[in-house]
């Protein structure tokens, strides 16, 4: 069973389910398995709720098997395994730690509406990912849980802050898992991993927190190994669950339909990073090769966009965010937050958000104002931008930690809080981190949907994306897009080391 277990998406999953070919117990217990043969080696999840997961699962078999009718009206994806990322996304009665000291023993008593939706498709939750330290950083190497591993390449990174998802679903612990994205953080991870993530339109899913966030930059949806599985999974989250599974109009539907020829801008721009690696450009290249292929209409351009500015406000709206999680934190938990509780970066970052953010405020969403128009005038012109979602392959482990010294001045801006200093090592630790993912913001500040697709594996056997975004609202654009380039260049049964090849 654990071959074909591998060979299926999560709409495959629930249609043996459906079938009665197979049982959610034994489902879930293969994800188990899975989970514990391979996440010595790639420590993806972090919290384990497998009693509670088998008691749903024998459940609902027991009341499947009741069923006098063949149980086709049973819920979209009833049966499939799930996991949730351990970030914003509360689910009633399990610890969200967000990859936090201070946030380690913190339970919640509700359901965040993102997984009451999952639940009601019929997710069987049954253990939670990792994440950067309050999803700050485009890797996951918090230090309460230690480094997650790219099971490409134990040595390197799988992204951030949604690491864990993209490393349990590339290391087919599960075919589709949560994940969430503030500035790419589902799409940087599905680059690093092989995966497709697409970042929803803003508005499109329900916010996990019920108090909205300074820019609204993030979003929840998830990673997965097919293009149908996250257009599915879309519908049952954004607002078509009551519609019947693929009817026209519905993200399924469109993933089905054929994809006409699009005008699409490849832009030259290296977006917030300042060169592209010969890796990117070349992914870039066989895409628009690829693309062109299939009939599209490949126009060079550039944005024309300030990125000097966009990186400011992009960084002010950041660290007020960053402010609340951090030094509000007993509005969550109820306890003070202390130094030690916090990362050294996480912790000088919310003190520039107390500092400088909230001063800088209003030019930031001010500029927020300006890139959005800018964005939405070159998409009256063509149909879809095709730019890097990636400025290299992934990183290594442990390659962005701050050094000595960085964490030095770290600690100098939490205690005498200068402008200068802060404004100097703002310039300096954003430099590291755009220099490998500085080309997925854009469409955060933007609120337009963005996906990366996994087409290119470099000669080192690891997988870069390349981003595909569209007009808000234009999620349908994007699917059959992706659909078709996952027929045409088809990465479904590419599989890392970890998973051995169909028997």
């Amino acid at each position: 069973m654990q071959s074909d277990y591998l060979a299926h998406d999560a709409i495959g999953l629930a249609e043996l389910v459906r079938s009665r070919e197979a049982s959610a117990r034994e489902l879930l217990d293969i994800a188990i398995s899975r989970t514990e043969a391979v996440n010595p080696a790639i420590n993806a999840i972090v919290l384990k709720d497998y009693d509670a997961a088998r008691q749903r699962a024998s459940r609902d078999d027991a009341n499947r098997a009741n069923q006098t009718n063949d149980g086709s009206t049973q819920a979209a994806l009833a049966g499939v395994p799930y996991l949730i990322k351990d970030l914003g996304a509360a689910v009633a009665g399990l610890r969200m730690s967000m990859g936090s000291r201070h946030y380690r023993h913190f339970i919640p008593t509700e359901d965040a509406p993102v997984v009451a939706l999952a639940k009601a498709a019929g997710l069987n939750i049954f253990a939670k990912t990792s994440t950067s330290e309050l999803g700050q950083m485009p890797y996951t190497e918090p230090e309460l849980f230690g480094a997650c591993r790219n099971p490409w390449n134990l040595d390197h990174t799988p992204g951030g802050s949604s690491g864990g998802a993209a490393a349990a679903v590339a290391a087919g612990i599960v075919p589709l898992a949560h994940a969430s994205d503030g500035g790419g953080s589902i799409r940087i991870p599905a680059s690093c991993c092989g995966l497709f993530g697409l970042k929803p339109s803003r508005g499109r899913v329900p916010r996990a927190t019920p108090t909205p966030a300074v820019g609204e930059l993030g979003i929840d949806h998830a990673v997965s190994r097919s293009v149908r599985d996250s257009a599915l999974l879309l519908d049952l989250l954004g607002g078509n669950a009551d519609r019947p599974l693929g009817a026209p109009g519905t993200f399924l539907g469109a993933s089905r339909e054929p994809c006409k020829p699009l005008n699409i801008a490849y832009v030259t721009d290296s977006m917030l990073a300042p060169s592209l690696s010969a890796d990117s450009r070349a992914a870039l290249e066989d895409a628009a090769q690829l693309a062109s292929s299939l009939g599209h209409n490949i126009e060079p351009v550039s944005l024309g966009i300030d990125f000097a500015s966009v990186r400011h406000a992009f960084l002010m709206l950041w660290s007020v965010t960053a402010e609340e999680m951090v030094l509000h934190a007993d509005r969550i938990t109820g306890r003070k937050p202390q130094r030690d509780e916090f990362e050294i970066s996480t912790w000088a970052m919310a003190h520039v958000g107390r500092k400088l953010g909230e001063r800088g405020l209003p030019s930031a969403l001010e500029e927020q104002r300006r890139i959005t128009e800018r964005l939405t005038d070159l998409l009256s012109r063509y149909d879809v931008l095709l730019c890097a979602t990636l400025a290299g392959a992934p990183i290594k482990i442990g390659e962005m930690h701050p050094t000595s010294a960085e964490r030095m001045q770290m600690r100098a801006v939490t205690t005498m809080p200068l402008e200068a200093l802060m404004k100097k090592l703002l310039t300096e630790a954003s430099n590291k981190a755009f220099a490998w993912a500085g080309c997925t913001e854009l469409f955060n500040l933007s609120g337009q949907p963005a996906m990366s697709v996994p087409l290119y594996w470099n000669a080192r056997g690891l997988p870069i994306g390349v981003q595909f975004a569209t007009r808000v609202g234009g999620e349908a654009t994007l699917l059959r897009l992706a659909a078709q380039l996952e027929a045409a260049r088809p990465w479904f049964d590419k599989r890392p080391p970890l998973i051995p090849a169909r028997s």
